[in-house]
């Protein structure tokens, strides 16, 4: 179930009689607990048509360098063979993503993006939508409350902004079942940017490079699980060796 506060329409353009559906991926990164991606998949069952997930790779991201792009990369290899499981085909090209969402869209019956809150983000998804002869879908992936339903004010303390939350919760932490597409995209044709060695990708990429790698640190899905089960060990163990329950764990009760 995706709630319809997670949606909203960015332009007013009709369902388009296109080869398949769109999902413009750009801010949540992943495959699991993608409500962006499970709105896609769900409209591409409703027309019958394929799916596939287009990111857009920029040299000018504000403040990214090197090392950002590597993590980055990195992330979008394992996404890119996830989203391959299911049969959905995922095309990333070395362009800024508003230009290529663009030029996706031209073919689409519809579009679906993730939601952004930077400036950059919100300027690429205006320039898309304005020039998208589909629909543009834009869904809340990235925040268990959408930000519009948390509070209609500017909130200046947790404790008047604290009730507010806990009454929405109910609505909108529950699960996210993923679904497989009905139709399979992986044999659509496009040309691709290949980021299956990370290095070669990232030498072609025209960026900052004062900042490089990070030698301990690799991006990706399974890399954030491990790291975050790893924090939870350590914290339990030291609140049974303490016997406290640590603040950090009294903070999310």
């Amino acid at each position: 179930m995706i709630q319809k506060e997670r949606i909203k329409l960015l332009n007013q353009k009709g369902v388009s009689k296109g080869k398949y559906v769109l999902y413009w991926m750009q801010a949540s990164q992943r495959t699991e607990y993608n409500h962006a991606l499970e709105y896609g998949i769900f409209k591409a069952n409703e027309l019958r048509q394929p799916i596939i997930v287009f990111f857009g790779i920029t040299d000018h991201f504000p403040e990214g360098n090197e090392r950002h792009y590597y993590f980055m990369l990195e992330g979008l290899r394992e996404v890119k063979q996830s989203l391959e499981e299911r049969g959905i085909q995922m095309v990333i090209q070395h362009q800024s993503p508003e230009l290529g969402a663009v030029q996706f869209g031209a073919k689409a019956s519809l579009a679906v993006v993730d939601r952004g809150y930077l400036k950059i983000q919100k300027y690429w998804r205006e320039y898309a939508a304005e020039r998208m002869d589909c629909p543009l879908f834009q869904v809340e992936s990235d925040v268990i409350v959408p930000v519009e339903e948390a509070s209609s004010k500017e909130e200046y303390a947790a404790a008047t902004f604290r009730p507010k939350m806990n009454k929405k919760l109910d609505h909108f932490l529950i699960p996210l079942r993923p679904t497989d597409p009905l139709v399979d995209s992986l044999s659509l044709d496009f040309h691709h940017f290949r980021i299956d060695d990370v290095g070669k990708a990232i030498a072609k990429l025209r960026i900052d490079r004062s900042i490089q790698k990070a030698k301990d640190y690799q991006g990706g899905p399974k890399e954030a699980q491990n790291a975050s089960k790893s924090f939870w060990h350590r914290i339990w163990t030291a609140s049974q060796s303490l016997e406290i329950i640590p603040p950090s764990i009294i903070f999310l009760i």
